[in-house]
Parts: C-alpha cells; structure tokens; sequence
C-alpha cells in the first residue's frame, strides 16, 4: 500500500493505518485462527474415522471411545492458545511487511517472500517455547525410571 501511496492518503484523511488496517487484521486472525484449527480438528476426525471403518473395520463407536479416552480437554485449550498465538504473529509480521513495502512490482515480491519466511520462522520459534511452557512435564521424562 506504500507502493500506490494509499498510507499517505491515510494520514492526509487524518486516520492512523495502524489503527484502519492493522489492528481489525489481527483482531480476524485472533479469532478465526482458532475457529480453523476446530475446523481441522473435526475434519481430521471424521477422515480417520472414515479410513479407520472402510479400511480396518474398526466400528465407529471404538473409534470414537478411544477419541474420548485419548483426548483430553487440555489439548484443545492448548491448541487454541496456539493458534490465537499464531494468529497474531501472522497478522503483525504481514501487516509490518505489507505497511513498509516500497519499490513497485519488485518491492511487493520481495517483501511477500521476506513476510512468509519471517512468519514461518516467529511460528516454529513460538511453537518451540510455547510447546514448553504448556506442557512442560508430560514428556517421556515425567514416567520416571520405567
């Protein structure tokens, strides 16, 4: 948006960018982040299921007892916390790329990639350490001497 000057036709409207278009992007990626891991969540269900009774005749109701007995609440507390997290990484590191771009075609290209590593990058750094500090103790470790 820097490329085409519309930032600056932003602050000559005497509206902040960040305040118009940052902050409603991360307040979306906030929420449906989230809303799209339990989306992934029940279509990764229902596709095991489905290849668990077509493939190895398991009956529905035992795959779906073992869902209940392996899955625990906090797994899906956790994964949301993540997500919500994740979310917010991608809109700031999009939205700083996208605010900062300069050079025409070249520019926007070369800003996108820089965005997408960067993204991918902040997401395994925030899942290494948020992967520790939520379940820090339920490793193999924590069996003892078995």
């Amino acid at each position: 948006m820097q490329v085409t000057e519309q930032i600056d036709a932003l602050y000559m409207l005497k509206t902040d960018p960040v305040d118009y278009l940052v902050i409603p992007r991360v307040l979306a990626c906030c929420v449906m982040l989230p809303l799209l891991t339990i989306l992934s969540l029940i279509t990764g269900l229902a596709g095991g299921l489905l290849v668990a009774s077509a493939n190895f005749r398991i009956v529905s109701s035992l795959f779906l007892d073992s869902v209940r007995n392996f899955l625990q609440p906090w797994d899906i507390v956790s994964a949301m916390i993540k997500a919500v997290v994740f979310g917010a990484l991608l809109a700031v590191i999009g939205c700083s790329w996208g605010l900062t771009t300069t050079g025409g075609a070249k520019g926007v290209g070369q800003s996108t990639t820089t965005a997408v590593v960067t993204a991918m990058l902040a997401i395994f750094i925030a899942n290494f350490f948020l992967s520790w500090l939520l379940f820090q103790g339920l490793g193999i470790s924590s069996l003892g001497n078995v």
